[in-house]
């Protein structure tokens, strides 16, 4: 089943879903590490290229998962009501939050007019400086912004698992394989 029903996500979302989530976690560990990088380090202008490469990638994958959710049913909330405006405000704010990385990178990456290489594939053309100190004022705000957002991941994750462990309903088990009989409580 490739296509969300009201009862699941299908392999598309799934797949979708996780690959997103292991880049992000990636994304997150290489930038925090690689700040504390100093010139004389073997990493020093590999690191950011492979943040910055990966980084366009995921924000390639955003879009086609945002194209996808809107094309797509989504399946029923699982909880109480409380739980499932909480959920879909999480879920607002989660990308709203990578789009915003995605501009502070770029912004971040693209303020002394060079465009972006992507693995040496093709280049994001820079549209240049918007405003002073845009490096500075885009890189507090990208930091700062990662924290919010690995914050979310992990909320959203024991989330997931309160609905496993204490609720005992499907919502984890349909995030990893598309549920295709009707026994499943919504």
């Amino acid at each position: 089943m490739l296509k969300n029903t009201l009862r699941s996500f299908g392999w598309v979302s799934i797949i979708l879903h996780w690959l997103s989530a292991l880049v992000i976690l990636a994304l997150f560990a290489l930038g925090w590490w690689m700040v504390d990088l100093d010139y004389y380090s073997a990493w020093y202008t590999d690191a950011p290229h492979y943040h910055k490469s990966v980084g366009l990638l995921l924000a390639a994958l955003t879009l086609m998962r945002l194209g996808w959710k809107m094309s797509q049913v989504s399946p029923q909330g699982l909880g109480k009501m409380w739980e499932k405006n909480a959920a879909k405000l999480t879920h607002l704010i989660l990308y709203l939050g990578l789009i915003s990385l995605f501009l502070t990178g770029y912004l971040i990456s693209t303020a002394d007019g060079r465009g972006i290489a992507i693995f040496n594939w093709l280049t994001v053309p820079s549209m240049g400086k918007w405003f002073d100190n845009q490096e500075d004022i885009a890189g507090n705000i990208h930091e700062w912004l990662a924290y919010g957002l690995i914050t979310l991941v992990v909320i959203h994750a024991v989330a997931a698992c309160k609905h496993h462990f204490i609720d005992k309903d499907s919502t984890l088990k349909r995030m990893f394989k598309p549920l295709t009989h009707n026994k499943d409580p919504l």
